[in-house]
């Protein structure tokens, strides 16, 4: 894992035209450059250069592989992916010849389709009529029982279309219907000369028998379904090596044309440029001599040469810290050359949590529930997301292991303080007001003192993060005389001294040492001499630079409002901490709460366990989530903004591995 963001490098290459298809299949087999437009040249070399449409349309290419994906689905197989493709599979292909595969296939799912469909709807009347009779709501249901003439095989074919039933016993026939369907079924009953019979004990035998009969077509209509779809899938699985072969062909194909939307090219020769890692530079230039036979031109851009803001940013960090690299990219992408924020996210969040959240068991019932959840969508890759999306998984398995270290850090065990001794001290005897003696933590106010020690450590982290990062892109005047730079950071620490001096006294006196005022009024003095200075630097450098007189007035008033965010701003991020405190003993009260309703009905009955167990899933379910949700708060809002500026680009190579469409 690297501290900062990896070094890129920028590669321009020309290669002969005809070996333009191998060049880029031993790119996409790489899968490190991420292109970038030709901009570099002057305007005549630019005239002389042309732009290739894809060879396949796009669209027809995505609309097919996701027919494919349609089709594997109803074969009960799973969906295919990136892992199968191979730049060596690929070969030409007409998109009419894919076409007229699938249609073909198509038609013959059609018409199994159409039976399947058809004994599906069966089945939905059957068990529509056999719930009115177990419910008794007969005047839902018509039954007839007499005799006709003709074929009652006939009959049956009629009445199949209302999903009528039809059964014979000894030359007696009966029929059963949904009412609704009546003037259809008289209709055909009248078509083959119904007789009704009179007979009481004849309707009875009738009757019985139609609803026998029922409970078979129900089971029948079922296995025809069953073995429907098992033809279907049958048929799928026969062509499953082809559909494969085209699926592998069309992503090579759709990725291969995606590389080539960035070649541009002369008579002979084909150019393309783009960012690669520093690392894999030596790699990329050997692919594309061995796919060009050496026939190639190749020139590198180090990042010396190019602007900061047009090179993408590659944060690389073990796979087991994926689950934070996630919450970075949803806030935004770091400027090219800073620090690679991922580890101290993930030392931020998990200590967060296990600060509000912190129980044995409740820690363990998270991280298993996250755990069965993860293997549920790894064995149902096509599975939808349900109420803990996949990507969260893992995320919640971490924050239930903290959680469950937590409880041994702080002694809580479902809400109940452990039989052991607890490593730091114990959150339950301390907010029931019955500390340990000689345990640091005698009180709730030495919890918030920890909440506010912790949320000082996190933001001078951010601090010191920002002012590496201003080192590293020279931006040295910002370092120093910025709100977030030196100078801010040195009247943030004064407050802080204050801050604690003044609670020493019991809130009477603030301190008086010499050095306090001095230290503030030349902090104060360098915010103001921010903007002055960039506004000579950026005149020495020739930008354009605004008009004396207004850049005065904006100055002042720029300070006024800089001083009131200093002081306002660091203070509501510091007090935002307390959060921290208030989350961990609202827990432990709540947890409380319930033992005394369990303690009602009593703790070993029924009610008292029923009121343990819904008590616990609640805290679980509500506060779990809640301080999942505060601990991103406080990294994104007093965390993130110390030192993040989110204006980079996300490093974004085209590979096997690209994002599906």
């Amino acid at each position: 894992m690297s501290l900062f963001t990896e070094d890129m490098r920028m590669i321009t290459a020309v290669v002969l035209e005809e070996s333009s298809d191998e060049v880029i299949k031993a790119l996409l087999q790489l899968g490190a450059l991420d292109f970038v437009r030709i901009t570099g040249l002057s305007a005549d070399q630019m005239a002389k250069l042309s732009h290739k449409n894809p060879n396949m349309n796009k669209t027809g290419i995505i609309d097919m592989r996701h027919r494919i994906d349609t089709l594997f689905r109803q074969g009960g197989l799973s969906k295919p992916n990136s892992d199968l493709l191979d730049v060596k599979m690929m070969t030409r292909f007409e998109l009419k010849d894919y076409r007229a595969f699938l249609d073909k296939l198509s038609r013959t799912l059609s018409s199994l389709k159409d039976q399947q469909k058809s004994f599906s709807q069966l089945e939905q009347s059957y068990k529509e009529i056999h719930h009115y009779l177990d419910e008794g709501h007969s005047e839902y249901i018509e039954i007839h029982v007499g005799k006709i003439q003709g074929s009652i095989d006939n009959l049956r074919k009629r009445l199949n279309e209302y999903s009528a039933l039809v059964a014979e016993n000894n030359g007696i026939v009966s029929t059963m219907s949904l009412r609704r369907d009546s003037e259809n079924i008289n209709k055909a009953l009248d078509a083959f000369s119904w007789t009704e019979s009179e007979e009481s004990e004849i309707q009875k035998i009738g009757s019985d028998t139609v609803k026998e009969f029922l409970d078979a077509q129900i089971v029948e209509a079922e296995e025809r379904k069953a073995e429907l779809e098992k033809q279907v899938s049958a048929k799928i699985n026969e062509q499953q090596k082809s559909l494969l072969e085209m699926w592998c062909n069309l992503r090579l194909h759709e990725l291969s044309d995606q590389i080539r939307s960035y070649f541009s090219y002369t008579k002979n020769t084909t150019l393309f440029s783009g960012w690669v890692p520093a690392k894999l530079s030596e790699a990329v230039e050997a692919a594309i001599y061995e796919a060009s036979n050496g026939m190639c031109v190749i020139d590198w851009t180090e990042i010396n040469e190019a602007p900061p803001e047009t090179i993408p940013v590659s944060m690389k960090s073990p796979r087991v810290l994926s689950p934070f690299a996630e919450l970075v990219k949803n806030y935004g992408t770091p400027a090219y050359g800073s620090v690679n924020p991922i580890p101290f996210v993930a030392v931020a969040y998990l200590t967060m949590f296990l600060l509000m959240f912190a129980d044995i068991g409740q820690g363990i019932v998270i991280f298993l529930i996250a755990f069965l959840v993860e293997r549920g969508y790894k064995k149902n890759p096509d599975k939808k997301d349900g109420i803990i999306p996949r990507s969260a998984t893992r995320l919640i398995e971490y924050i239930g292991i903290v959680a469950a270290l937590g409880g041994i850090v702080f002694g809580s065990n479902f809400g109940y303080p452990t039989p052991f001794r607890p490593l730091w001290f114990s959150f339950h005897n301390v907010v029931e007001g019955t500390p340990v003696p000689g345990t640091p933590v005698q009180n709730v106010y030495d919890i918030l003192k920890i909440s506010v020690i912790y949320g000082i450590v996190v933001i001078f982290v951010g601090l010191l993060i920002n002012w590496v990062n201003l080192v590293r892109r020279k931006e040295f005047i910002t370092m120093i005389f910025d709100r977030q730079g030196l100078c801010g950071g040195a009247m943030y620490a004064t407050g802080i001294y204050m801050g604690f001096q003044y609670t020493a006294t019991g809130f009477k006196s603030l301190p008086s040492d010499p050095w306090i005022t001095p230290v503030l009024l030349i902090g104060a003095f360098g915010l103001l001499l921010k903007e002055p200075l960039l506004y000579i630097q950026k005149k020495r450098n020739g930008r354009e630079v605004p008009k004396l007189g207004s850049f005065i007035g904006s100055v002042i008033m720029d300070w006024v409002l800089e001083l009131l965010e200093t002081f306002t701003g660091y203070l509501s991020n510091t007090l935002s901490f307390f959060r921290v405190a208030g989350y961990g003993i609202a827990h432990v009260s709540l947890m409380a709460a319930f033992e005394v309703l369990a303690e009602m009905p009593g703790e070993h009955t029924v009610w008292g366990i029923l009121i343990l167990v819904f008590g616990n899933v609640l805290v679980i379910a509500l506060e779990g989530l809640s301080s999942g949700i505060q601990a991103l708060r406080l990294n994104y809002y007093e965390f993130f903004t110390k030192f993040f500026n989110g204006t980079g680009i996300a490093y974004s190579p085209v590979s096997l591995h690209s994002k599906d469409q």
